[in-house]
């Protein structure tokens, strides 16, 4: 909250005022001549404002003609950063200045050591409507906005952070995005973090920013199904490890374990994991159902698992896994040149009960197949000619049919996903993932609004496609749903 304290303006009140009315005159008289010039088919403009722009930065370093002061403290006892401003440009872009600078000329405002050092380029902004700002102030930054009601550079800020995810940090920077969108409710913020932790979850398990993953937002992650990561063996050691360095209540610590999913880890390694982590010999007692659940997973026929367990829950379907039993990478190198074709295995599920069972997949990749609206067709009016379809008319297509059908399919659908990574700022990350099932061999909207065709497509690393296929069992098929 600020501290207000009354002054005289005195002759720089009235400087500043004329000074202010006079750049809204100029503003006022350039607009006219905009409107009056529109209709003359010899209207030029001449365009001096990035002069204005700069005279406006001057007048903010100078203070010349300034009609109030702020104080800016970073602590009570701190000594105090002192900005000479223009009401009337305060009160241009933010109400909340208006209001206080009212009937007052001298602010004493205290804020965060990491606002208070951006303060200064915070008023830049509201002199001149621009600012660069790095990746550790985005969140002062966007906290001043907030506080003084400066909508559009609330708006300008989460738009840097949303592009700017990929971005290397020393520290890594989404996590703590992520809990300050949640913090202040911004929800679209909070679900582009929370994908882009989600889809490339194995970089932030090996990076610093784990440790710093709060209780809830790991509760989130675990819940969901699309994390991509090498195996759920690579999740529960990460867990164990957040564990470790956190130390959480009791309540918190069996609820993380009991998200884990345990079918989808082989028995050896159950086993190892109940002889050898820390976790487990603590809080066995809260997880000891799920552990004798998937031996049990494991040891019979996911049909005859299914006679007695409800398999259509999170804890039987797998997430995505990069592991070779799961799928394949795929380059495709000078994608925009002709059709390509690939196949691969994954074994059939993954109870070990099918652990021997071997399902060959067939994948078709066309870079330019033509939907049928836009397929060439007889023209009457050309002598039956067919009418020319335009290469660039054509979209990307990617089909996945499995080699053969086998009676080791029953009770078993797939859901087939596919991964495609970019290089942003110099990582391999994952840009957008495409799923569908069974039913449907062909990837919906496959990289629709790609262009493969220009070399220099975010889409494509050194002119080639990076492509990941991953097929997921689900025993759900002969299952009935829960309501």
């Amino acid at each position: 909250m600020a501290r207000l304290t009354g002054a005289r303006a005195g002759p720089a009140r009235r400087w500043g005022c004329a000074a202010t009315a006079f750049l809204l005159l100029l503003l006022t008289v350039q607009a006219a001549q905009r409107a009056e010039l529109s209709a003359d088919a010899t209207a030029a403009t001449i365009n001096h404002s990035l002069g204005l722009l700069q005279r406006l930065q001057e007048l903010l370093q100078s203070g010349n003609g300034s009609d109030a002061v702020l104080q800016v403290r970073a602590a009570p006892a701190a000594d105090a950063k002192v900005f000479h401003v223009h009401q009337l440009l305060l009160g241009l872009q933010s109400d909340v200045f208006e209001g206080l600078l009212r009937n007052q000329s001298v602010l004493t405002l205290h804020e965060p050591p990491e606002s208070a050092a951006l303060f200064d380029k915070f008023l830049r902004y509201l002199y001149c409507g621009g600012v660069s700002i790095l990746l550790h102030q985005a969140i002062p930054m966007h906290q001043l906005a907030t506080k003084y009601r400066v909508r559009a550079l609330q708006r300008g800020v989460a738009d840097y952070m949303r592009s700017h995810l990929a971005s290397e940090s020393s520290q890594g920077h989404v996590v703590g995005w992520y809990q300050y969108a949640a913090r202040v409710g911004d929800r679209a913020l909070q679900e582009s973090c929370l994908q882009f932790l989600a889809w490339n979850l194995s970089a932030v398990l090996a990076s610093a920013e784990w440790a710093s993953v709060s209780a809830e937002l790991l509760l989130l992650l675990l819940e969901r199904s699309d994390l991509v990561l090498h195996s759920e063996l690579e999740l529960y050691t990460a867990v164990e490890g957040w564990l470790g360095r956190r130390q959480p209540e009791a309540a918190v610590a069996e609820r993380v374990l009991r998200a884990i999913r345990y079918p989808m880890i082989a028995p050896a390694q159950l086993f190892r994991l109940q002889a050898q982590s820390a976790a487990l010999a603590r809080h066995r007692a809260a997880v000891h159902d799920l552990l004798f659940q998937a031996f049990q997973f494991h040891a019979a026929s996911p049909l005859h698992f299914a006679k007695y367990f409800d398999v259509n829950c999170s804890m039987f379907l797998p997430r995505n896994y990069l592991a070779p039993a799961w799928g394949a990478q795929w380059v495709i190198n000078n994608p925009a040149r002709d059709d390509r074709s690939t196949s691969f295995q994954t074994q059939l599920g993954p109870s070990s009960h099918d652990a021997g069972k071997r399902v060959t997949w067939n994948v078709l990749f066309s870079p330019r197949w033509l939907p049928v609206s836009l397929r060439p067709v007889y023209s009457d009016s050309v002598s039956g000619a067919l009418q020319p379809a335009r290469i660039e008319d054509g979209r990307p297509r990617l089909v996945i049919t499995p080699a053969t059908s086998s009676s080791d399919f029953a009770g078993v659908s797939f859901q087939k996903t596919v991964l495609v990574g970019v290089r942003q700022q110099g990582r391999l990350l994952l840009k957008h993932a495409y799923s569908f099932h069974q039913s449907s061999d062909e990837v919906p909207d496959f990289l629709a609004h790609a262009d493969l065709q220009r070399r220099t497509s975010e889409y494509l690393i050194d002119n080639a496609l990076h492509l990941h296929i991953i097929v997921k069992p689900v025993y759900h098929a002969l299952i009935k749903a829960k309501k």
